[in-house]
């Protein structure tokens, strides 16, 4: 049984307004923006935040109290689920598949951190390309959506990558002669996939937030993207920050409204992180994800970007299946690679990189 919005400790002026709108039950409000209650209701914004924030206080007691057992599956039941719907995005690297579980997984996210020059924009570039990848070559054949905070997107290596990637799918299908392939690759080429690569510039944490609260909307109106990417989600929350407190509630409203996108839409979401230097007691030195180590638990699934020596190394720290593990990985013209020669002249040395690296 839906409780009724009357039942809630609301002034009394509040609850005619509700009722005068049309809002009875707790689902009616549930999952409206506060821009959108306070412009119905005549009430303030800060007036509706805190409306809702007392409707999800009761909705959320209400649900663990009384749950619907319909609601109720097996163990069982969901890796059938998991088995049936799990898919990736590819980040054309084997061994950096194989890190991950078969790539970036959907309905999770995936958090990527390290230096400057390690090569996160670049493999957000990729990941925003193999996207396209149609179901036949392994792909899921989505779009991307972009949110760069840094102002390091560069359209013209996405379309460098785009070609690669084009490229590569072409010579497949010559190669396997399957009629499918073919057929397929008369409409896959990089106009598509950059049409399909949807852009947003954030200057602040202000615009991010608002942008993540609109995502709802696009999403409806934008059913093929399986890719929302933040490159990076720590630089607008690293910028006249005094309030530890407040960073940390709006960090954790942000990862909730991935999580429910990542959920409800079936897409990955792809998160970017800088590195920030930590002291332990003995005043020793050490690299950590920036953010702080609350966020630490925001994402599923986290992997580390580092140097070992003048080649890249990729460390997955967090994962709900795999086991920790490293793998060597290079940045060529072509984009994200696996090691295979280190003389490899395709590779981008990083005193080159500069143009492209984050």
């Amino acid at each position: 049984m839906q409780r009724e919005l009357s039942t809630l400790p609301l002034q009394p002026t509040l609850r005619q307004k509700l009722n005068a709108s049309g809002y009875v039950t707790l689902e009616d409000v549930s999952d409206m923006k506060a821009f959108d209650l306070s412009r119905d209701l005549g009430i303030s914004a800060t007036e509706a935040m805190e409306l809702l924030r007392i409707v999800r206080d009761y909705g959320g007691k209400v649900s663990r109290s009384g749950g619907n057992p319909e609601d109720a599956c097996s163990a069982l039941d969901l890796i059938e689920r998991r088995e049936q719907s799990q898919s990736c995005v590819v980040t054309f690297s084997e061994k950096f598949d194989d890190l991950l579980g078969g790539g970036v997984p959907l309905e999770k996210i995936t958090e990527f951190c390290g230096p400057p020059g390690i090569g996160k924009t670049q493999m957000c570039l990729q990941l925003a390309v193999d996207v396209h990848i149609p179901e036949c070559f392994g792909g899921v054949g989505g779009e991307a959506v972009y949110i760069d905070t840094e102002g390091s997107f560069v359209v013209e290596r996405v379309a460098e990558i785009a070609m690669a990637t084009v490229s590569h799918c072409e010579s497949i299908a010559s190669s396997n002669g399957v009629g499918i392939h073919r057929g397929v690759m008369k409409e896959f080429d990089v106009e598509k996939i950059l049409s399909g690569i949807y852009y947003f510039r954030c200057h602040d944490h202000v615009q991010l937030i608002a942008l993540v609260h609109t995502l709802d909307d696009f999403m409806s109106k934008h059913d093929k993207v399986k890719l929302i990417i933040v490159d990076s989600i720590a630089f607008p929350f690293r910028q006249d920050f005094e309030d530890f407190a407040l960073r940390t509630r709006l960090l954790n409203g942000v990862v909730q409204s991935f999580n429910k996108l990542a959920a409800n839409n079936k897409l990955a979401v792809v998160l970017t992180n800088q590195m920030t230097t930590r002291f332990d007691k003995q005043q020793r030195s050490q690299l950590v994800p920036a953010l702080g180590e609350s966020w630490g638990h925001a994402c599923t699934v986290r992997v580390v970007l580092q140097w070992m020596g003048w080649q890249r190394q990729a460390v997955l720290y967090k994962s709900p299946s795999k086991r920790d593990a490293r793998i060597l990985y290079q940045i060529t013209v072509a984009g994200i690679r696996d090691v295979h020669c280190l003389e490899d002249d395709a590779v981008i040395p990083p005193h080159q990189e500069t143009m492209f690296i984050d």
